[in-house]
């Protein structure tokens, strides 16, 4: 199965909580009107769009059709798709290489969300583009997370630089970044633990963690990505705004839209935080973290088989 038809399978529940009742509403009239919007408002509202970005993209639709004098609903749903497509944008995948340098990723999360899962798939994912990955069990606050990852750096085949739980994070680091410098590695990437219920430990966490790369790996390019579980809905983008306070978020990984219905939270978080999906799960196997297409996510909701 290709990873569109995934996609598709796997947004199944967030299109039935999505699309079929706004394509049900389309269906159930000629012509738009004022009630038109409220419903289509309400039902953005229930798909787990958020109550800002559904109100933005009903009124949005409401500008474009009077600007365009369109009054049917066949063209009006098109006009729908459109700003879907522009919200979402295209989605942007970091170099694997850029320009000779190594990447560095540095993986943040709240426990539970698929942090651990998702840095063994993205390893796999640099594996299968010809790249050298290391991985960094900086998470040293949970012995569950070492070892979690030591399973995934064994079925990536990718080493591990690992010391023993209640070992000083940023220590992990230096051991890794030194590793990765002399074995000129491609991709550096580095788990760290989700404290977003202190705040401070966190901030002070990551400062540290920041501190050793920068002094260690001063030519890396660095990325922070925020793993989120979409079956949290409106929580995911909750976890985001109170982890975006601690670090300088670059992009997402969204883990779980094949298990929910509430992939809706993809437009929320794109339009309210502004930071780009670079990653999505879609499936329990080591090939289903897929860089993220905004173009093949609407499509997946608005296939062939469901065009008017």
């Amino acid at each position: 199965m290709g990873f569109f038809e995934k996609l598709k399978n796997g947004l199944k529940k967030t299109k039935d909580a999505l699309l079929r009742p706004v394509d049900k509403l389309f269906g159930s009239t000629d012509r738009v009107d004022d009630d038109f919007f409220e419903e289509l408002e309400d039902l953005l509202i229930m798909a787990d769009v958020g109550v800002e970005t559904s109100s933005y993209i009903a009124e949005e639709l409401r500008s474009r059709l009077k600007e365009k004098k369109i009054r049917e609903t066949g063209p009006a749903r098109e006009e729908f798709r459109a700003i879907l497509e522009e919200l979402i944008g295209a989605g942007e995948e970091p170099p694997a290489d850029p320009d000779g340098k190594m990447l560095v990723l540095l993986i943040i999360g709240v426990n539970g969300v698929g942090k651990t899962t998702s840095i063994g798939k993205l390893a796999h994912v640099y594996k299968q583009e010809g790249k050298s990955v290391l991985l960094c069990a900086a998470d040293t606050f949970r012995a569950a997370a070492i070892e979690q990852l030591d399973v995934w750096a064994q079925r990536s085949d990718v080493p591990l630089i690992k010391q023993k739980e209640g070992a000083d994070p940023a220590a992990v680091v230096f051991d890794a970044a030194g590793a990765a410098r002399k074995q000129k590695t491609d991709v550096l990437i580095v788990d760290t633990a989700g404290r977003l219920h202190n705040k401070k430990n966190l901030l002070d966490e990551l400062a540290k963690i920041n501190r050793v790369l920068n002094r260690e790996l001063p030519d890396a390019v660095r990325e922070t990505y925020l793993v989120l579980d979409a079956t949290t809905g409106q929580n995911a983008l909750v976890q985001a705004k109170e982890f975006r306070k601690a670090a300088d978020i670059t992009g997402l990984i969204l883990t779980k839209l094949d298990g929910t219905a509430k992939g809706g939270i993809v437009l929320a978080i794109r339009r309210e935080l502004g930071i780009p999906v670079r990653y999505i799960g879609v499936g329990e196997g080591i090939d289903d973290l897929q860089p993220f297409d905004g173009k093949a996510f609407v499509d997946a909701f608005f296939d062939a088989e469901d065009e008017r």
